[in-house]
């Protein structure tokens, strides 16, 4: 199964484990694979999404940050 769905968040951001929740819930529901990156550990990636995580990305493409709508990101992947 390929990844759809790729999040940047990092370690101790509340949002972010919220994210995950809910991207964790729509891609086992649809089959679709996801892959979650800790920005703090690239100092390019926090320079560039430090300020809106957590990013989500559907199919390469940005999809959302601060919060993950899950009616939205179902609609994406569907």
């Amino acid at each position: 199964m390929a990844n759809r769905v790729l999040l940047y968040g990092k370690p101790g951001c509340h949002l972010c484990d919220e994210a995950l929740v809910i991207i964790k819930r729509v891609c086992d529901d649809l089959a679709v694979g996801f892959e979650e990156v800790d920005i703090s550990q690239d100092a390019n990636l926090m320079k560039q999404y430090g300020e809106q995580i957590p990013v989500t990305f559907v199919d390469g493409r940005q999809h959302d940050y601060w919060r993950v709508d899950e009616a939205r990101l179902r609609k994406a992947l569907g």
